[in-house]
């Protein structure tokens, strides 16, 4: 069960400064700086909270010469949040809620389009939603509770798609696997990214 990774989110949160800065972020990317200068505390204070924010993928940074820019990462702070209200207000059969004619059929249409008969990913969708529908359907076929190595990871990949660099990175970016020290987990599904609350 990975709802420590839950519960890790909102320690990042948990501190005044740190929402803060995201406050700050909000309006545009800003270096460490003028973040210091705003919140009143030393630049190696905001390195320190920007490293736990970066951790949890609620910010980016982007180095410039000597000096590190940082950004909000909307789509992990929305996704985040998105995963812990559906997380606590799930229902009681969730996972066997049923999704709705359009998207079976948007599901069942991308599967058939991305798809060869013996199981093979033809291309990685570019569209973000079809993309998430070819993702879910690959992590489908992983162990939950199992803890993979890379190696086991690029292998299981390279069954469907040559591109396993690409895709196991994808995996951790859309929240569908945790990795740490190496070793790849599942994410429970509360917290996979969600192609049906895309438009």
């Amino acid at each position: 069960m990975q709802l420590d990774k839950v519960v890790n989110y909102h320690k990042a949160l948990a501190d005044p400064t740190r929402i803060k800065m995201l406050i700050l972020l909000a309006d545009g990317e800003l270096n460490g700086q003028v973040l210091a200068e705003k919140l009143y505390v030393t630049p190696a204070t905001i390195t320190h909270h920007a490293t736990k924010l970066r951790e949890a993928s609620l910010i980016n940074e982007r180095r410039d010469k000597n000096t590190i820019y940082f950004s909000l990462n909307d789509y992990f702070i929305k996704n985040n949040a998105n995963a812990t209200a559906n997380l606590i207000y799930r229902s009681a059969d969730a996972g066997m809620s049923d999704l709705g004619d359009n998207h079976k059929r948007l599901k069942e249409s991308v599967l058939k389009n991305f798809f060869t008969a013996e199981g093979r990913l033809r291309s990685i969708p570019v569209q973000l939603k079809k993309k998430l529908i070819v993702f879910e359907q690959l992590i489908s076929k992983l162990d939950k509770g199992r803890k993979y190595s890379e190696k086991e990871i690029n292998e299981f990949i390279k069954s469907y798609h040559d591109d396993f660099a690409t895709i196991r990175r994808e995996f951790i970016m859309h929240q569908y696997m945790f990795r740490e020290n190496e070793i790849y987990e599942l994410n429970p599904p509360e917290m996979w990214a969600s192609w049906e609350a895309l438009a």
